[in-house]
């Protein structure tokens, strides 16, 4: 049987991997409930900005999420434009195991989230708040009053500015599961989406194969269906760093 692992995306994978690991390390442990959890923590890191709870706004002024989990082609879920509930990756499984779906988006998923007995909670709070706030008044004073949106490109080179949480774990039994959360870009266009809650792109695990998840602009990402051509090169005999590149 294979020594379990668990691997996280940013700083803010060591959250993911601490609140993770114990899950995934424990007699009844499944590296699914792993990646879930690693996200959870993360969701609720009041200092991670991209993710979660706390995570920037959109150019409304407005916190969107975005999720999803797999553990393989039959088996996955996502959620995207999730505005009132903190852990849109909890969401993503309870449409991967409670519906016939495997993706659900804005009213939908929050209306499914209540019917799961799920709570809603306010987002947009703390230094995230004070960082909209700060950004809408600096291109209004530079524009005479007229608000204007920021580039996507801003601070895209900075970690406080890519938007994602990817975890991947591998159980003592064998068993590969992944998953990604977001808050998106910051001040991106409302009703923007990115690639985390796009089976394939985000994300993307098969048991034959391998598992992979991204970080960075998700407009790059979505573009290459990344995740799944990184698995796909893997089935076809390419090694792990070929497979990447």
């Amino acid at each position: 049987m294979p020594d379990p692992i668990m691997l996280s995306t940013w700083s803010h994978g060591q959250v993911a991997n601490t609140a993770g690991w114990k899950h995934l390390n424990s007699a009844t442990g499944s590296s699914l409930d792993a990646v879930e959890q690693g996200c959870r923590a993360v969701e609720a890191e009041p200092t991670c900005l991209t993710v979660g709870k706390g995570g920037y706004p959109d150019r409304s002024g407005e916190v969107t999420l975005d999720a999803s989990i797999m553990v393989s082609p039959r088996a996955c879920g996502s959620v995207c434009y999730v505005k009132r509930f903190a852990h849109p990756v909890s969401i993503a499984r309870a449409v991967m195991e409670r519906s016939k779906h495997v993706m659900l988006a804005g009213d939908g998923a929050e209306a499914f989230a209540l019917s799961q007995g799920m709570t809603p909670e306010s987002l947009l709070q703390g230094e995230a708040q004070q960082a909209y706030d700060s950004w809408k008044a600096a291109r209004a004073d530079q524009s005479g009053g007229v608000h204007h949106p920021a580039n996507l490109e801003e601070g895209e080179e900075r970690e406080d500015n890519h938007d994602t949480v990817g975890v991947l774990a591998l159980d003592a039994k064998g068993r590969l599961a992944g998953a990604c959360s977001t808050s998106g870009l910051r001040f991106k266009l409302p009703g923007r989406v990115g690639d985390s809650p796009i089976i394939g792109h985000g994300l993307y695990v098969d048991p034959a194969a391998a598992a992979a998840v991204t970080t960075g602009h998700g407009e790059l990402v979505m573009r290459v269906c990344a995740s799944f051509l990184a698995v796909e090169n893997v089935r076809q005999g390419q090694s792990l760093k070929q497979a990447v590149e």
